[in-house]
């Protein structure tokens, strides 16, 4: 039996967004393991998601055979509440990736978010929708006649890490973060130590402790430990 068949999915996902980018950050360096994405900003919507991924892969070349459709329709269609969308899209080429129409989609199906590794538009629309999307840049342009869909729920490639649907993803304005499903025990484990101890160490300074005592060695050697 694999680590990743002994927890339960819906419980990883509640605990998972109970945490914060920084927190699961640390875990991973405590347990020497990659994932961590920055300079991905929050473009819309006002919380932080988190949740397992649905993969979009986007690009030049021919569409995949059968019924055309328009990219990203069977991502939101495969996707839930416990889900996170996430696209590549590094063709260079400028062109929406994602757009208002898919939003009010996924808002609908109560999808968690979007992260995407490439440019988004209709960024008003998400906004008013109160839709979590964390995008690297904007843009006006179309995807249409422009990039086509390769692939949903295959691997992608986001920055330097592979992603597979499935996955695990948590957002927030710190970074965006990934964590394959077969290690997400060991990293939920290790990201609620650190949390529950750095809560510790906040209410000890609320009581009056002086900070350089609180964040001592404790706090340097936090992650060894």
């Amino acid at each position: 039996m694999t680590e990743a068949t002994t927890i339960d999915e819906k419980d990883a996902v509640a605990r998972l967004r109970r945490l914060d980018a920084c927190a699961v950050s640390d875990a991973l360096d405590r347990l020497k393991l990659t994932g961590v994405v920055s300079h991905v900003p929050q473009q819309s919507g006002d919380s932080r998601i988190a949740g397992r991924v649905v993969t979009v892969k986007l690009g030049l070349g021919a569409a995949p055979s059968g019924p055309p459709r328009h990219l990203g329709t069977a991502a939101v269609e495969a996707a839930g509440p416990d889900n996170v969308i996430v696209i590549e899209q590094r063709s260079g080429i400028e062109a929406g990736s994602w757009g208002g129409l898919l939003t009010l989609g996924a808002k609908l199906r109560g999808v968690a978010g979007v992260v995407c590794d490439g440019p988004v538009r209709d960024i008003d629309e998400a906004r008013a929708h109160n839709f979590p999307i964390f995008a690297r840049a904007l843009t006006a342009k179309t995807a249409r006649g422009r990039i086509v869909e390769l692939g949903t729920n295959v691997p992608i490639a986001f920055e330097t890490v592979t992603v597979h649907p499935g996955d695990y993803v948590i957002a927030d304005r710190s970074a965006v973060i990934f964590i394959a499903a077969a290690g997400i025990a060991r990293v939920l484990e290790a990201a609620e130590t650190i949390a529950a101890k750095e809560a510790l160490m906040a209410k000890a300074l609320l009581a009056g402790e002086p900070i350089g005592q609180v964040m001592a060695g404790n706090y340097e050697h936090m992650l060894t430990r």
